[in-house]
C-alpha cells in the first residue's frame, strides 16, 4: 500500500494522523536515544523496506505528478537512514568488543555476505556505491530537477495564457480550465520541491561516508583504549562493523536515488517507465535489426565469446521482426474498428447537416498574418477573450464565440471579418510596423505609407516599428497589428449587435434572471407579446448600441406599454424614455452631455411628414426626397464639424421623429447616436453646440 493510500485509511479511521505524527516522533528519538540491536535490524530492513516501496512506485506511476508526495517522502527516508545510522553508530562504538553481531543481524549479515567476511572488499564496495550514488545518479538528478524546475517556472505564463485563450474561444469550460490551472500550480509546486529535495539525497550520501569514517577511527580508538584490543583486531571488527553499517545505509540511499532520478527523468512521458522505456527502444525494428547485425558481427570477432552476442544478436533480429507484425496487426484492427463506427453512422446527411453550421463571427486571416498572430502563444486569442467579456459587462449578453481560422484564398497580409458568413469588412495589415492616427494633418516626419484607419476611417500612416521610441518622443500613440485588428473587429461587432443577439441567447439571459421577473415574463408573454416581440425590441435597442444590462427596468418598461401598442419599434421607443438615466449616462462627458439640435426648420419638416390614422398613431413618413437628401447635407456637414473637433456628442429632436431621423443619419454616420427630449433624464447637464440648420 502506498503512503497516499495509507493516509486515505487511516484519516478515514480516524488515528491516520495520530498515527503518522508518532513515527516522526520515533524516527527523531531514535537520534538521541539508544536502542538494542534487536529494534535496529527491524529498523534496517523497514529502511530498505521503504526504499524497495519507492522504487516501485516510481516506476509505476503514469507521469511524475501522480507521485506528488515524492519530497516528503523523500525527507522521511532520508531522516529514518540517518536516525539509523546514528543509532548503529552507538551501538557499534560501545559495544564493538562483543565481535561481529555487536550491531545487530542485519549488519553481520551484510558484513559477511557483501563483504566475504573481508574489510578491504568491503571498503571497495562501499567506495563503489558512494561513487555512483553521489557522482552519478545524484548528480545527474540533482541537474535534472534544477533544469526542470527553471523550464516550469518559466513556462508557467504562457501555459497561462494558452489555458485562457482556450476557455475564451471555447474548447474549454471553466471547470475544465480550473482544472489545467490547479494542475499547472501543482506542477510548478512539484518540481520546485523536487530542486530542493534533490538535496536531500546529495547531503546523504555525504553523510553517510563521513559516519562511516568516523566509525572507523573512533572504534578503533575505542577498541585500543576501552577493550584492550590490538591495533589490527581492532581495525579488523570496528572496521567490518563500520563498513558493513554503511553498506545497510548506501543500498536503500541508492534504491531511493535511482527512484528519484526516474521521477525527475521521466518529464513530460506518460505512462509507467516500462512502455516508456521499451515502448520507445523497441519501436524502431530498423534500429534493432542493425543492432542485432553488430552483435553477430562481434560474436565472429577472434578472442570474443560467441554465446552472448550470439544470444543478444538473435533475440534483437526476433523482436525487430516481429515489432511491425504487431503493429501492423494492431492497426488493421484499429482501421476495421473506426470503419465499424463510420458504417454505424449516419452519413452523408450528418456531413451536410454539419457544412451547413456557420461561424457567427469569424476572423480569417491569410498566411502571413496566421502565422505571426494565432502561433504568438495565444496572444490573439487570449485578447479576443477579453474583447467578448467586455463587450458582455457593457451590453449586457454574451456575444458569440470568434471563430479565428487561417484561410489560403486571402490575400497573406489581410484578415477578413464574416458575421453569419457573409462578409462585412476587410483590411491589410502592415507587419512589423505601427500605425500611428494623424490629428489636423500633421505628420511625423518619418517614411511611412498614409492610410484610412479601418474602424473609424481617420487618416493615418504605418511606420515601420523601429522608429517608435522617436514617434513616442515627438507625441504620437503607435498602435500595433494587432491593437488595429481588434479595434477594427470591436467596432464591426459594435454595428451589427442587433444581428447576433438570437433567440437562444435571449432565452439564455431569461433564465438567469430573479424568479420574479421570471413571472412578469410569464405575465406578459404570449398574452401581450411574442417571445420573438420581446427579442425584435432588444435587437432595436442593441442596433443603437443601448446597452440592455439592465434588463429587469427593460421587462418593466415593456409590462408598461405592451397592453396599449403592437408594433415593435413603439415599445422600442418607450423603453429608450424609460431607460433614458443610463442611455444619457453613457454618452456624457464628465457628467455633461453635449446636444446637437435640430433647427426650427427641419423640425417642422419632420412633423409636417408624419401622417397619422383615425387613432392619431403615426401610420407613415412622407417627406419630399429632395429635403432628406438636402438634411442629410446640412446634418452632415454639422456633424462632421464637430467632430474634427474632437467633440463627443448626440442628435437631439422630438420623440416622435427620432426613429426616421436616426435611420437617415445612420447611412452617413453609423457611430452617431440620436436621442429624442424624452430620453434626457432629469438631473443631466446638458450643453448645446449648435442646431443642424
Amino acid at each position: 500500500m502506498s503512503e497516499a493510500a495509507a493516509s486515505v485509511v487511516g484519516e478515514r479511521r480516524g488515528g491516520g494522523d495520530v498515527s503518522f505524527a508518532l513515527a516522526i516522533i520515533a524516527i527523531v528519538t531514535i537520534l538521541v536515544l539508544p536502542i538494542p540491536p534487536l529494534l535496529i535490524d527491524l529498523g534496517l530492513a523497514a529502511s530498505i523496506a521503504f526504499a524497495a516501496l519507492i522504487l516501485m512506485v516510481s516506476l509505476w506511476i503514469q507521469r511524475p505528478l501522480d507521485f506528488s508526495a515524492f519530497p516528503t517522502v523523500l525527507l522521511i527516508a532520508t531522516v529514518l537512514r540517518l536516525a539509523l545510522n546514528v543509532a548503529t553508530t552507538r551501538v557499534i562504538l560501545a559495544n564493538g568488543g562483543q565481535g561481529e553481531y555487536a550491531a545487530g543481524h542485519v549488519v553481520a549479515g551484510f558484513s559477511k555476505f557483501v563483504m566475504s567476511g573481508d574489510f578491504v572488499i568491503g571498503l571497495i564496495i562501499f567506495g563503489i556505491l558512494v561513487t555512483v550514488n553521489f557522482l552519478v545518479i545524484t548528480k545527474g538528478a540533482t541537474r535534472i530537477a534544477e533544469v526542470g524546475a527553471r523550464f516550469t517556472l518559466d513556462a508557467i505564463p504562457g501555459k497561462q495564457m494558452a489555458i485562457d485563450a482556450d476557455l475564451a474561444s471555447g474548447l474549454i469550460d471553466d471547470k475544465e480550465a480550473q482544472r489545467r490551472r490547479r494542475e499547472l500550480e501543482e506542477e510548478s509546486a512539484f518540481f520546485g520541491a523536487m530542486d530542493g529535495a534533490s538535496k536531500f539525497v546529495r547531503g546523504d550520501a555525504v553523510a553517510g561516508l563521513l559516519i562511516t569514517a568516523i566509525n572507523i577511527f573512533g572504534g578503533i580508538v575505542i577498541g585500543v583504549t576501552h577493550h584492550g584490543m590490538s591495533l589490527s583486531r581492532a581495525a579488523d571488527v570496528y572496521t567490518t562493523l563500520s563498513v558493513g553499517d554503511g553498506l545497510v545505509t548506501q543500498i536503500p540511499a541508492l534504491i531511493v536515488s535511482l527512484a528519484a532520478g526516474l521521477l525527475v527523468s521521466k518529464g513530460g512521458t506518460r505512462g509507467t517507465a516500462e512502455r516508456a522505456v521499451f515502448g520507445q527502444l523497441g519501436g524502431y525494428p530498423r534500429a534493432l535489426s542493425v543492432a542485432a547485425l553488430l552483435m553477430f558481427v562481434m560474436a565472429l570477432l577472434p578472442g570474443l565469446p560467441l554465446l552472448p552476442f550470439a544470444f543478444l544478436g538473435g533475440t534483437m533480429a526476433f523482436v525487430g521482426y516481429t515489432v511491425p507484425r504487431r503493429r501492423a496487426a494492431k492497426d488493421a484492427q484499429e482501421q476495421a474498428r473506426l470503419a465499424r463506427e463510420i458504417a454505424a453512422r449516419p452519413g452523408d446527411k450528418d456531413s451536410i447537416k454539419d457544412a451547413l453550421k456557420t461561424a457567427e463571427i469569424e476572423l480569417a486571416l491569410g498566411t502571413q498574418l496566421s502565422t505571426q498572430l494565432l502561433s504568438a502563444h495565444g496572444e490573439l486569442a487570449h485578447r479576443v477573450g477579453k474583447l467578448r467579456r467586455s463587450f458582455a459587462k457593457q451590453y449586457g449578453f454574451i456575444i458569440p464565440e470568434i471563430r479565428l481560422v487561417s484561410d489560403l484564398s486571402i490575400s497573406p497580409k489581410k484578415y477578413v471579418v464574416k458575421i453569419h458568413n457573409t462578409m462585412v469588412a476587410q483590411h491589410e495589415l502592415r507587419l512589423g510596423e505601427v500605425m500611428v492616427i494623424i490629428e489636423g494633418g500633421r505628420k511625423p516626419d518619418l517614411p511611412g505609407d498614409e492610410v484610412a484607419e479601418p474602424a473609424f476611417g481617420m487618416k493615418a500612416m504605418w511606420v515601420s516599428e523601429i522608429f517608435v521610441e522617436e514617434l513616442r518622443r515627438e507625441g504620437y500613440a503607435p498602435i500595433d497589428g494587432i491593437s488595429v485588428l481588434l479595434t477594427h473587429l470591436s467596432e464591426l461587432i459594435r454595428g451589427n449587435l442587433g444581428q447576433l443577439l438570437s433567440y437562444k441567447d435571449m432565452r439564455a439571459l431569461f433564465d438567469r434572471l430573479e424568479p420574479e421577473y421570471k413571472k412578469l415574463i410569464d405575465d406578459i408573454c404570449p398574452s401581450q407579446i411574442s417571445y420573438s416581440g420581446l427579442q425584435s425590441v432588444l435587437k432595436l435597442l442593441l442596433a443603437e448600441r443601448v446597452s440592455i444590462r439592465n434588463l429587469h427596468l427593460i421587462l418593466e418598461a415593456i409590462a408598461e406599454i405592451a397592453p396599449h401598442v403592437r408594433r415593435s419599434e413603439q415599445v422600442a421607443e418607450h423603453v429608450r424614455a424609460r431607460i433614458g438615466q443610463q442611455i444619457c449616462g453613457d454618452f456624457t462627458d464628465d457628467g455633461v452631455l453635449k446636444v446637437l439640435r435640430l433647427g426650427n426648420r427641419w423640425d417642422l419638416a419632420f412633423h409636417q411628414g408624419l401622417k397619422r390614422d383615425a387613432k392619431g398613431e403615426v401610420s407613415e413618413f412622407d417627406v419630399d426626397p429632395r429635403l432628406i437628401e438636402q438634411f442629410a447635407a446640412d446634418a452632415s456637414a454639422a456633424i462632421r464639424t464637430r467632430m474634427e473637433q474632437n467633440e463627443s456628442f448626440v442628435l437631439v429632436t422630438a420623440p416622435e421623429v427620432r426613429p426616421y431621423v436616426r435611420m437617415i443619419v445612420e447611412r452617413l454616420h453609423p457611430n452617431m447616436p440620436v436621442l429624442s427630449h424624452a430620453e434626457i433624464a432629469r438631473g443631466i447637464e446638458i450643453k448645446s453646440l449648435g442646431t443642424v440648420s
